[in-house]
């Protein structure tokens, strides 16, 4: 992309799990730049959204909220990761509600005379919200490493990560479609020093 860009500049970053896409919006967040995220408001909007809440229970039953009314996260995760179908009818009811409210925040941004937004979501390509951005960066690492960063992470078993990893797309189709690819291998101040380039090529796009 070499043209600058007359409304604000939306800006995806995705990446499996564990590839550290999080703390690449940290570091760009640390430069001032908006970033919302899907994971984010898809968990407040599965406990706040009415509408949502009910299509929730219908198809993972009450146990998907705990007693206080939040969302049971583990629950929800053992159930979506292991069964593709049912996977896909959470997705079908989540994502669009997500993606309006993402829209909505994104116009505000721009109405507020930010330059740049970013959108930190796992599944960018996976649910078309790719369409809807002008840049998307795919952050990238070595699966081994993936692998272990999450089973830490979560305390999760290593074959339980990688069945969750299956869910998604593979990391070469994410890192083939991406407009910029970080690679999150090597130590915190090659991800700052990359960051810091990706900031400065976006904000001559906003001139």
């Amino acid at each position: 992309m070499g043209q600058s860009v007359d409304h604000i500049l939306r800006i995806g970053v995705t990446g499996g799990i564990g590839s550290g896409k999080s703390l690449v919006c940290t570091l760009f967040a640390r430069l001032g730049v908006p970033v919302l995220s899907a994971d984010t408001l898809a968990k407040e909007l599965m406990v706040k959204d009415s509408a949502l809440r009910t299509a929730i229970l219908k198809l993972l039953g009450a146990s998907a909220y705990k007693p206080d009314g939040s969302l049971d996260r583990q629950y929800v995760a053992s159930k979506i990761f292991s069964n593709k179908t049912l996977q896909k009818k959470i997705n079908a009811a989540v994502h669009p509600r997500v993606e309006k409210e993402l829209d909505r925040q994104l116009d505000e941004l721009d109405r507020q005379g930010a330059k740049m937004a970013i959108v930190e979501a796992a599944l960018i390509y996976e649910a078309g919200y790719d369409k809807k951005l002008d840049i998307v960066i795919v952050v990238d690492a070595d699966e081994r490493e993936r692998v272990r960063r999450i089973a830490e992470r979560d305390h999760t078993a290593e074959d339980e990560v990688r069945k969750r990893m299956r869910s998604q797309w593979s990391a070469g189709r994410k890192v083939q479609k991406a407009d910029y690819v970080i690679r999150n291998d090597g130590s915190i101040e090659q991800l700052e020093t990359n960051v810091r380039f990706l900031h400065t090529l976006f904000t001559s796009l906003t001139v």
